[in-house]
């Protein structure tokens, strides 16, 4: 029997979404929003999210904090970025994302929408 993963509950006054296999969660919180992401076992944002959005790349930041699980994050070129959890997460738009392991990730994200980037003082790209 798997062992109860509170972080998976779901959060009382949120907007529940399912996207690409993904369960979000959305609360506002002044200009913006809080959203608590879980990325299943075996999730890859090309496989799943692309076909969906029809961008090469996902052209969102994530800024937040990874709560439970791995998540990897690969650029164009050859830069990876990998999160283990508990850890802050801070990554530009332009990646392709991946769940290492057999748990779900579990992402608390900050997000302004297409204003994320300036609203935080964020590069618009990756760069070294």
């Amino acid at each position: 029997m798997l062992d109860h993963n509170p972080l998976l509950d779901p959060i009382d006054g949120s907007e529940h979404q399912m996207f690409g296999g993904c369960q979000i969660d959305v609360v506002p919180a002044g200009a913006g929003h809080i959203k608590r992401i879980i990325y299943p076992p075996g999730h890859r944002w090309t496989t799943a999210i692309k076909p969906l959005v029809g961008t090469e790349f996902c052209q969102h930041n994530h800024v937040g904090f990874l709560a439970s699980g791995e998540l990897t994050f690969e650029f164009p070129d050859g830069c990876v970025q990998a999160y283990v959890a508990p850890v802050a997460v801070a990554v530009e738009p332009g990646h392709d994302a991946y769940v290492v392991g057999d748990e779900p990730a579990v992402l608390i994200q900050i997000d302004f929408g297409s204003d994320t980037n300036a609203v935080l003082g964020l590069p618009e790209t990756h760069a070294h």
